[in-house]
């Protein structure tokens, strides 16, 4: 059936193909042209094999080359059996861009863990699904480990650090640079299935994979850094030196919005240290952890220094790392409601904790700032990963006697962008990770809406496009009482507030009980120190809104957690420090 036949088949609401009776969505939108046309997202037509093109954020039917009857694909496939097939069908596409798909351990299913050097499935066969939230559709499947495996390889960890423990910094270092040059070798691959699993625009994959592997890069020339000190002791005949040593196994918990950064980040550093661990990446991104062990691998991490675990149960595995003996550090990047069981469960053992938790990021626009500088760091902070991350701008507070122009200018790049399937070309923005975030940020919004916050752009779901993409939106006459001032949103929603005094918007910047990031712009010197300093926050972006760097401590205050990641701070964290006193004669 080609475009025109099918174009005279369509009513708006519904489409009957072939007589079949069997419904698809299909929705009008009136384009800048002023022409209207039915337009049908990719997921209600996701039976079919087609060619479509994109056009302002929306799909546009052009061709179907092959069309499936509903009943046929039930006898061939089964009930429940057809999603799945489908997915097989659909990704032959996406798998044609990766080149080296054993990197991801896709030419056997399900994927597997990497315990003790070794490939290894559930053995109790046990799988889950990991999903594209761009397509609504199934990528794989993934080996569903019981805690007695995570357990299984907590000991083999212990026994790995009883030799790793005394390799030495070089070898060490070595190791990490070498799997740093087989990220940047494979970093396309990398990017390509980041955006399959999370969603995330292509262009902001490559940007996470590069900051991924630097993070090894640094903890390479970290791990030759490693050093104690000496001092004269009270008695005369006494001398104190101090060593520092590996902590042993770590249990390293990862979050799904960077899905590579937040494993270099910790690893590279527990690896330089001289410490073994045992990692379980989020379920909704698997495949990031995957590669990256992969490579790890590769590169000649001896078996059982780094082993990973695939889990859809996070609570249990979590609490097997934060309650067995043998783990004496916990690092977790994830939300502050998690972190505080995590902290609560690690008691019982009194391990070491990083906690890098949640935040609600101030953006302060000061009266005398730079305005297009601010509005330009503003839209890389806010809308970095559709507004996914930890350190977004979540709380704009804008002088009032500049709001406006201020507002003007986020609006006029916002409306810039283009919202569609992350690995589309052109596209800047993808969908959310999950329909359960995209809730949240709708419940955001409408609560905004309600206590008289108005949309300028944005403020609803793209059905247009699936189920799990979200406009981006700017807020207007956003007040205290909103939800989206309380809590952190977590998606692409930019509200904007008023004040009129440093006073007033420091009151309003600390009244959180959590403190990760935040940003001031202002070209007064004095006010910028005296705002940085008065920010109840880990990291203050002083005109700029980018504060995660390699070479800069990552974490936060209060309720954010505690501990610091990167830097040259990072490597303490799996470090413990040894005081030797010696009597010489």
């Amino acid at each position: 059936m080609r475009t025109k036949d099918l174009t005279k088949s369509i009513q708006v609401g519904r489409v009957f193909i072939n007589s079949t009776r069997w419904p698809v969505q299909v929705k009008e939108r009136t384009f800048t042209t002023g022409k209207t046309e039915p337009t049908c997202g990719i997921h209600q037509l996701s039976f079919f094999k087609r060619d479509y093109c994109s056009v302002e954020g929306n799909h546009i039917i052009r061709n179907y080359n092959k069309i499936t009857n509903k009943q046929d694909w039930k006898n061939k496939f089964g009930k429940y059996g057809g999603r799945r097939e489908m997915s097989k069908m659909a990704n032959q596409e996406w798998m044609s861009k990766i080149q080296d798909t054993e990197l991801f351990d896709l030419k056997e299913q399900p994927a597997r863990s990497f315990i003790g050097g070794k490939w290894v499935a559930a053995s109790s066969g046990k799988v889950f699904d990991v999903e594209d939230p761009g397509h609504n559709r199934v990528i794989a499947s993934v080996t569903d480990l019981a805690v007695e495996e995570t357990r299984e390889a907590i000991e083999i960890a212990h026994r790995a650090f009883q030799s790793y423990r005394h390799s030495s910094v070089r070898e060490r270092a070595a190791l990490l640079r070498r799997w740093y040059d087989l990220m940047l070798e494979n970093a396309d691959d990398l990017a390509t299935m980041m955006t399959l699993e999370n969603g995330k625009s292509l262009s902001d994959s490559k940007g996470e994979v590069i900051y991924a592997a630097n993070f090894l890069d640094w903890f390479a020339g970290e791990a030759l850094r490693i050093n104690g000190d000496s001092h004269m002791a009270s008695a005369p005949n006494n001398r104190i030196l101090t060593v520092k040593q590996p902590v042993g196994v770590v249990g390293i918990i990862t979050p799904w919005n960077f899905p590579a950064a937040m494993i270099t980040r910790k690893v590279g550093a527990a690896l330089a240290a001289g410490c073994t661990m045992v990692i379980r990446p989020a379920a909704e991104t698997p495949f990031s952890a995957i590669a990256l062990a992969k490579l790890a691998e590769r590169a000649g991490v001896p078996a059982g220094v780094l082993n990973m675990i695939t889990s859809d149960s996070a609570a249990e595995h979590g609490l097997e790392l934060t309650t067995n003996p043998l783990v004496r550090k916990v690092s977790f990047t994830g939300s502050t409601n998690v972190g505080k069981l995590l902290a609560n469960q690690s008691s019982s053992t009194l391990k070491k904790l990083s906690l890098e938790l949640g935040g609600n990021a101030p953006f302060i626009v000061f009266e005398d700032a730079d305005l297009q500088k601010a509005a330009d760091a503003l839209i890389a902070c806010k809308f970095r990963g559709s507004g996914q991350t930890c350190v977004c701008a979540n709380r704009i507070f804008v002088h009032s006697n500049v709001y406006t122009p201020f507002v003007q200018l986020v609006y006029d790049r916002v409306s810039q962008f283009r919202l569609g399937y992350g690995l589309d070309e052109g596209i800047t923005h993808g969908p959310l990770v999950s329909r359960k975030a995209v809730h949240k940020v709708q419940e955001h919004v409408n609560d905004a809406l309600n206590k008289g916050a108005t949309a300028l752009t944005g403020g609803s779901v793209a059905s247009e496009l699936g189920p799990c993409y979200f406009h981006p939106t700017v807020l207007v006459g956003a007040k205290q009482n909103m939800l989206i001032a309380q809590e952190e949103t977590f998606g692409p929603v930019c509200a904007l507030f008023e004040f009129s005094t440093e006073e007033e918007v420091l009151k309003l910047a600390n009244s959180t009980p959590v403190g990760l990031a935040g940003y001031l712009f202002s070209k007064d010197i004095s006010r910028i120190f005296r705002v940085a300093e008065a920010l109840e926050v880990g990291m203050v972006g002083c005109n700029t809104g980018v504060v995660s760097d390699v070479l800069s401590p990552f974490g936060g205050v209060k309720e954010s957690g505690y501990g610091r990641e990167g830097s040259h701070h990072g490597i303490s964290e799996y470090l413990d420090i040894k005081s030797l006193t010696i009597s010489i004669d």
